[in-house]
Formats: C-alpha cells, sequence, structure tokens
C-alpha cells in the first residue's frame, strides 16, 4: 500500500535544507519566496540550515538530519519544501529517522529526489517531484509549475491531469527579474523513441540521475521489496532527468540500474529535457534512448516536462500514472490508489 499525504489549504510549510543552503547574497530571494508562500495563504517554519552554506553543503550531516527529522515528525507542519537542490545530501540518509516520520509531503527535485526517493521506497510514502521554493517566488506561475498546488491538494482514491507545457526557458537569466521567474521562449515537444503516439502506465518511480543511481545497492535504494510488498508487483514507470552527466555516463549509469534490477518488470521510461545531453564521439542521448528501447522493449519517451529545463511537472513517487503522448503533446494522468 501506498500512503498519500494530503495538502490541507493555510497548511504549515516547513523550509529545511537537506542539501545546500542559501548564501548570505542570496538571501533576499529566500525572504522573497516564503513571503511569497505567505501571501498565498501558508504558514511557514524555518530551520536554521536554510541560512547557511560551507563546502558544498548547508551545515554538517546530522545537523541536516536532525532538523529534517525534527519537521516530518511535527504534527503541524504538513509540507517541506528545501530552498533547492544542491550535491550532499545522500550524507543525511544514515541518521534520518525513518520510522518517526509523519505523512506529509516533500516537495522538490535536483539533489532532493534522492530524498523523496528513499522516502517513497523505505516507508511506502508518495513523495513530489516538483518545484523548488525559489522557483515558486515569482507574482504568478506558468501553469504547468503551478500545478503543484493542485496535484499536493488530490485526496486518496482520486485522479488528477497535466498538461505538456505550450514553450520551456532555453537559458537562465537571473539578471532579467519578471513576475513569473522562468521565461518561456522555446515550443515545447515530447517525443518518443518510435515516433508514434504512445500510452503507457504503471507506478512513477525516479528522479535527477545523476544522483538517485548512488542508492543502488544500499538500503535505501531496494526497489524489489517496494515493487514486490508495496505496490503488488505491478510494473514501474520510471521518470527520469539528467543535470550534468555526459552522454557516456548518463549510458554506464543506466546499465548500472538495468544490472541492479530497478527495470525489472518496467513498463517504460520517460526523461526531461537536458542541456547536459551533448554527444560524445557523435554518441547522443537518442542513441541511448533507442539501446535501451532495444535492450528492454519498452516505450521511451524524451523532452519531457521534468528537471533543470523548466518548466515541470509534479510527478508523484507511488501514484499509479498513464502517460499518453500525440503528437508532440503530453498529457499525465495520476491516481491515488
Amino acid at each position: 500500500m501506498i500512503r498519500y499525504p494530503y495538502l490541507k489549504e493555510g497548511t504549515t510549510i516547513g523550509v529545511t535544507a537537506p542539501s545546500s543552503g542559501v548564501n548570505a547574497e542570496l538571501h533576499n530571494l529566500l525572504r522573497h519566496s516564503l513571503e511569497r508562500m505567505k501571501m498565498r495563504g501558508f504558514n511557514i517554519v524555518c530551520g536554521e540550515t536554510i541560512w547557511t552554506q560551507h563546502k558544498a553543503k548547508s551545515s554538517p550531516a546530522q545537523v541536516r538530519a536532525t532538523e529534517l527529522n525534527n519537521m516530518m515528525s511535527d504534527n503541524q507542519i504538513g509540507l517541506i519544501i528545501p530552498p533547492w537542490g544542491g550535491e550532499l545530501l545522500i550524507e543525511i540518509l544514515e541518521y534520518l529517522d525513518f520510522d518517526n516520520f509523519q505523512s506529509k509531503w516533500i516537495l522538490g527535485y535536483s539533489d532532493t529526489s534522492v530524498l523523496l526517493l528513499a522516502v517513497t521506497l523505505k516507508t511506502g510514502t508518495a513523495t513530489a517531484h516538483g518545484a523548488n521554493l525559489l522557483d515558486l517566488r515569482g507574482e504568478y506561475s506558468d501553469k504547468t509549475t503551478a500545478m503543484w498546488q493542485p496535484v499536493l491538494s488530490t485526496k486518496t482514491g482520486e485522479s488528477i491531469i497535466q498538461y505538456s507545457s505550450d514553450k520551456f526557458q532555453k537559458e537562465w537569466k537571473h539578471s532579467d527579474p519578471s513576475p513569473c521567474v522562468f521565461h518561456l521562449t522555446e515550443q515545447t515537444y515530447w517525443k518518443t523513441i518510435q515516433n508514434s503516439d504512445v500510452n503507457v502506465q504503471g507506478y512513477l518511480l525516479g528522479g535527477c540521475i545523476d544522483v538517485i543511481r548512488h542508492l543502488i545497492g544500499t538500503p535505501f535504494g531496494d526497489v524489489q521489496y517496494f515493487q514486490k510488498h508495496r505496490i503488488k508487483n505491478k510494473p514501474i514507470l520510471w521518470y527520469l532527468e539528467n543535470c550534468e552527466l555526459s552522454t557516456t555516463d548518463l549510458r554506464r549509469s543506466l546499465v548500472q540500474m538495468k544490472l541492479a534490477g530497478w527495470f525489472n518488470n518496467c513498463s517504460g521510461l520517460v526523461f526531461g529535457r537536458s542541456d547536459a545531453n551533448q554527444p560524445i564521439d557523435q554518441y547522443t542521448a537518442e542513441d541511448i534512448y533507442r539501446e535501451l528501447h532495444e535492450e528492454l522493449n519498452i516505450p521511451i519517451i524524451y523532452d519531457i516536462d521534468c528537471g533543470h529545463v523548466p518548466p515541470q511537472m509534479t510527478f508523484i513517487n507511488g501514484a499509479y500514472a498513464e502517460i499518453e503522448v500525440k503528437d508532440g503533446k503530453g498529457t499525465v494522468k495520476q491516481s491515488f490508489l
């Protein structure tokens, strides 16, 4: 069984930095993000870790873990959102008190996806791969990003549909702030390696492949247990996004996932857009997708709204999803079964 948290109106958001905190010169952006959430009717509880950053982490691992443990066991907090991702979240996993985690949403992406996937695999509680707190500081959000709140407000037994974006952001323009954080200029087009319409279904798991691959072989990456005991051997539908891996490193990581059994009883793979997908010796990301399709004999969808090239949908680890691609447009129906 999967436990699905429920986001109540006016809930209290816990803001903590299990990976990177925010440097002093960017505290104004953090304060703006916190104020924006208050304006939307949420209460805010801030941890101390969000205000500090030293040697690629907000604070020592045990400090970060203690703050997160306290927020996860606090009944007054209904949602955890880190300011953003980072590099070294994996350091805190051994100090987390999973047995005492309350059922509440954790929302984020990038390095935060290590925490999201570990929590869902260890506890059977659904987690939300989507916007970071600083992504939500704008006067308004594009309609794709804004779906985070309706998705997290879906009740157990209900479903919700998201649609592919109209346009995506080609490059970050931090020197050009706007009422919407993202500058969406390029036409979105979801692709399939089969060059045909695709409909695929399964229980969602995924995240940023750069970091979640390091859960393989640890107590926090037991996909087989999750599949057998949480979803009764139903197929898994993986969504993945590449932040910084070269195409050859991406290929190595996917082969490792395959050899570790993560793709056993897998119904499909969907990949987010990526700036990192630059060819190595003419070896492209499309070559990788084609090889996976041939090896696993499953649908491959790519350039979807997920990851470091915004905007992105909110994908729920543990939700039953139906993903459809037709004429370059995509729909994602997630059911909290």
